[in-house]
């Protein structure tokens, strides 16, 4: 795959998503998990999504039980609790794995783009975050902790 917009992914409902259908526009990529101590970020990933979203931004979540078995449930029982707890509207993926020889295509192509501390092209943690330019050529990594409210100013300009 030469691009991010050559993935796809599904969606809890079995809807097949290509990610060229977000080409033009600002993408940020979560690993989601709804039993973390991060869990409260989709708080905030709602909110970027409600005041960035018809400015160009789109986020997705993919959630994984990767990390402690955080995230347990069925598809449709994390998108129920994240859209019940914390009125998420963004789109939100089928449960898949970020690290190991099952890894989702797409976090193997943004974890080689954009490796983590050292070099390192592991996933540590649930809510590491991608931010992808208009043109899908620059891509950002943002640790766990670092809240999706931190990076307001990296949007603006992206999405300039």
């Amino acid at each position: 795959m030469n691009d991010i917009y050559s993935f796809n992914w599904q969606s809890p409902d079995g809807t097949e998503h290509s990610m060229a259908d977000y080409q033009g526009q600002v993408l940020l990529i979560v690993n989601t998990a709804s039993k973390c101590g991060l869990t409260p970020q989709f708080k905030d990933l709602q909110q970027l999504h409600e005041n960035y979203g018809s400015k160009g931004l789109t986020i997705i979540g993919f959630p994984c039980n990767q990390f402690l078995s955080q995230d347990p449930g069925s598809d449709q029982e994390i998108g129920e609790f994240c859209q019940l707890n914390y009125g998420v509207t963004f789109p939100i993926s089928t449960k898949i794995d970020v690290n190991g020889s099952n890894t989702h295509p797409l976090f193997k192509y943004l974890k080689k783009q954009a490796p983590g501390l050292l070099g390192s092209q592991k996933i540590k943690w649930n809510f590491n975050k991608f931010l992808i330019s208009k043109d899908g050529e620059k891509i950002e990594r943002f640790s766990p902790k670092s809240s999706p409210l931190s990076m307001i100013k990296r949007i603006s300009i992206l999405l300039s």
